[in-house]
């Protein structure tokens, strides 16, 4: 049986094959869905039969195998895709590769198991098999270190653009405390300038560290003992509060609040989520954050009313790097966030053994909620 018409009749074995290898590599963040698992497996494998079916001649395979290839032009290709979206999700460059390898041995072995002599035409079928399979490869390495060029200059810029406000408003400060007129309580006023100041740009440079940790292939350290989770509630009012004195924050508590957290931890998730909700809020409403617990899990629920979230951003509001588009400019007014607030709350929920999900709606607002074992089962995420 020629080797197309053998991938053609036998998708669902090899792509069975694709997934659960896909699924062995240790990818960090969410568990990775069987649709993305198996992410354009089956149109690559479909474009690799009709390349292997078209017929050439010596002097095009040649010149097929010599040419190099150093861009995509063209058709944007299911190889190139499936690149960009694995660098999305969190594989590694190599890891990529290792998915290429690993179906092109599934396919040669399937296949080879029900060849019973060899032949040329099986052998030239093995050759334009691995053609295909590298040119696919060489497609999607491409795309995906042009997405990882182009998320890396995105972090760049938008690192420089957030901590120019703060470092700004320290210059300005430095400028009028050295001047010999100022007075007591205008050196007041901009101490607490200053201090806010110095608390985003805090925010930013833990977020930085704790996003280099998950990159680099480490897992977020939580260390829980027993604590109150409504004094961590409080915790992180009070920082967030000092980042956003406008902002008016109210908390409410019920239940059984004593369990097993991590309560540096903590403090930093809900100050994230309560610092994204104090960015895009409405004026003329308060952002409130409720704890509620049962003998099993704590709740922790962060409310702000603002613009709707749209459903497809919702999606991806918890991957590294995204910033809401809430205005003209695609930016909160005084927005202080480098795209990683949610992300690091998201791991934070993670490494506790709990759940982060967030809903929006013009009527209800836009509600982030935290579901938390209260009992820590999860004692592999214990350390660094």
């Amino acid at each position: 049986m020629k080797l197309s018409r053998f991938i053609t009749g036998h998708l669902e074995p090899i792509l069975e094959e694709w997934e659960l290898f896909a699924r062995s590599l240790p990818i960090p963040g969410a568990a990775i869905s069987k649709a993305e698992l198996r992410d354009h497996a089956k149109q690559m494998l479909q474009t690799i039969v009709r390349d292997m079916d078209v017929i050439e001649n010596a002097a095009q395979r040649k010149k097929k195998s010599t040419t190099g290839v150093s861009e995509i032009t063209g058709k944007e290709t299911a190889a190139a895709t499936h690149g960009s979206l694995r660098q999305q999700i969190g594989f590694t460059l190599p890891q990529l590769t290792a998915e290429f390898r690993a179906m092109r041995a599934s396919v040669l072995r399937l296949w080879m198991a029900q060849v019973s002599v060899a032949s040329k035409t099986a052998t030239d079928d093995i050759l334009r098999f691995n053609e295909a399979i590298d040119q696919a490869l060489q497609e999607s390495a491409i795309r995906y270190s042009q997405q990882s060029d182009r998320t890396r200059n995105t972090f760049l810029a938008i690192l420089s653009h957030d901590l120019r406000s703060p470092l700004n408003t320290m210059t300005m400060a430095g400028a009028l405390l050295s001047r010999p007129s100022a007075s007591a309580s205008s050196s007041v006023q901009i101490g607490a300038r200053v201090a806010r100041s110095a608390a985003a740009m805090t925010t930013m440079v833990n977020d930085l560290l704790e996003f280099a940790r998950t990159q680099l292939g480490g897992h977020m350290p939580v260390s829980p003992t027993l604590g109150d989770l409504g004094e961590i509630c409080r915790t992180a009012v009070e920082d967030a509060s000092a980042a956003h004195p406008q902002c008016k924050f109210e908390l409410s508590t019920t239940g059984e609040m004593i369990g097993d957290f991590d309560a540096p931890r903590l403090a930093q998730l809900f100050s994230n989520l309560l610092n994204n909700a104090a960015q895009y809020r409405t004026d003329d409403q308060p952002v409130t954050i409720t704890a509620s617990g049962d003998a099993d899990t704590a709740v922790v629920q962060v409310k702000n009313f603002g613009r709707q979230i749209p459903e497809a951003s919702l999606k991806s509001i918890f991957d590294p790097l995204v910033q809401l588009a809430v205005s003209d400019d695609h930016k909160a007014p005084n927005a202080t966030s480098i795209g990683l607030g949610l992300f690091i709350a998201r791991e934070i929920a993670s490494a506790h053994g709990g759940t982060i999900g967030a809903e929006s709606s013009l009527e209800c607002g836009t509600v982030f909620t935290v579901r938390l074992p209260r009992v820590s089962l999860n004692e592999g995420a214990k350390g660094g």
